[in-house]
């Protein structure tokens, strides 16, 4: 079995599971936020009843994120509902805003936090929730209406997905990333190229490489169609995860005769940065192909680009330097903002390189313009504007009006980019 199928199969209660077969899974973990966790509480009170009670109220994570700092009303209401409803159940997990529990966004809280665990099966009322096969988990998005009858029960029957193994290999080139590696894969099998399976990276370049940049790799996995993206854990995932919990958990590791539907093979010395052009994430294009593409603004931010080792990319590039287009830079936590004033390139902060640049002041954490956003919302593009952005989606008013344009590339090319005021990679500095 792929470790897909040994981690659902233990979830079931099976010896072994295959992909097609449709089987009830336990959850580990259900994660909702402030746009989704009203409809599933909605949901939840509908089928089990008003004073109806979660199915464990140490499992059930709520984490508002996405319309947090923002004048709207209906955003507020939103997350005034969920104050109510976790007083209500007495949940021990709401990281609520304007407090000193406050964390962020929920895809970089939910590890920071230590509510990831290797072998363990995450839902969550995101699509990117698939960001957290990084850490060698079954985690994948889902709707409202199964959300919560998972907060009911526990359970949730799911169709095995068949897997697609990606092997890269080989050292990095410089300042090639992550998100390059991960736009390279849907932008050569689609964003309909892995539709309900398991992509599966595995190979000596993703051994090499960070937690974070796993992170990124496994959380665009969606924008491929997949229904989760992992990676096997090895020493350093075990580390990461036992400096956040001490809860105990299961290993799992793809069999070497393990069935896929296909694999692909890369080498990572082929890769070069790239960019996903408007408005899809698979209209990839390198770097060095693109001429003349002028920008408006650049968006450094969201669960794919607002970590610490993100900001520490664009920080060597802009250090010494001066963005000529407006720059907004939007940490993922309060653990990655604090880090801002910590951590330390030649003697300067990040912060302090980011002010020297001419970026504009960092926004408090939180999902921000990725998602759009009311029309406050920190970094929301306006009409017409081109934005280069480190965010995982680059749909029609993805990241605010419809008529606006965004550009997905790694930390270093949004750097770049800022620099020259159009599309470029540190290889154009």
């Amino acid at each position: 079995m792929t470790i897909t199928e040994k981690i659902l199969a233990k979830a079931s209660g099976r010896k072994k599971c295959e992909p097609g077969e449709n089987i009830w899974v336990s959850a580990d973990i259900l994660m909702t936020h402030d746009v989704c966790g009203p409809g599933t509480i909605g949901v939840f009170k509908r089928e089990f009843g008003a004073n109806a009670k979660v199915w464990d109220r140490e499992k059930v994570i709520i984490i508002p994120d996405h319309y947090i700092f923002t004048s709207d009303e209906k955003s507020h209401r939103n997350i005034d509902f969920l104050r109510d409803f976790v007083k209500e159940q007495n949940l021990p997990y709401f990281y609520e805003p304007d407090t000193e529990r406050y964390s962020g966004v929920c895809h970089l809280t939910l590890p920071e936090k230590g509510h990831c665990r290797p072998g363990e099966v995450l839902f969550g009322t995101d699509s990117h929730t698939c960001t957290h096969g990084a850490f060698g988990e079954f985690a994948t998005g889902i709707g409202n209406t199964d959300a919560g009858f998972v907060m009911g029960t526990g359970k949730l029957l799911i169709k095995v997905p068949a897997s697609i193994k990606f092997i890269i290999d080989g050292d990095l080139p410089e300042f090639v990333t992550g998100k390059d590696i991960i736009l390279k894969i849907i932008g050569d099998i689609g964003v309909d190229g892995a539709t309900y399976c398991a992509m599966e990276f595995c190979g000596s370049t993703i051994d090499s490489i960070s937690i974070e940049e796993r992170m990124t790799i496994c959380n665009m996995a969606i924008e491929a169609g997949a229904k989760n993206g992992i990676i096997a854990p090895d020493q350093r995932t075990i580390d990461y995860v036992k400096s956040r919990t001490n809860k105990t958990f299961d290993v799992f590791y793809s069999e070497p005769d393990a069935k896929y539907l296909s694999v692909y093979k890369y080498k990572a010395s082929d890769i070069e940065p790239v960019a996903a052009l408007p408005f899809s994430p698979d209209n990839v294009k390198k770097i060095s192909e693109i001429e003349d593409y002028k920008i408006d603004r650049v968006y450094i931010g969201s669960c794919t680009g607002g970590k610490i080792s993100d900001f520490e990319m664009a920080a060597k590039v802009l250090y010494g330097r001066k963005v000529v287009v407006p720059t907004f830079l939007v940490p993922a936590t309060v653990e990655v903002e604090r880090a801002l004033s910590e951590r330390k390139i030649n003697g300067k902060t990040l912060l302090q390189i980011f002010n020297d640049a001419g970026c504009e002041k960092p926004a408090p954490p939180s999902c921000a313009a990725c998602l759009g956003g009311p029309v406050d919302t920190y970094g929301r593009c306006n009409n017409d504007e081109i934005c280069v952005s480190t965010t995982n989606r680059n749909f029609p008013g993805r990241m605010g009006s419809k008529n606006s344009k965004t550009i997905l590339v790694s930390p270093y090319s949004a750097a770049a980019s800022a620099i020259k005021g159009k599309v470029a990679s540190v290889r154009d500095l």
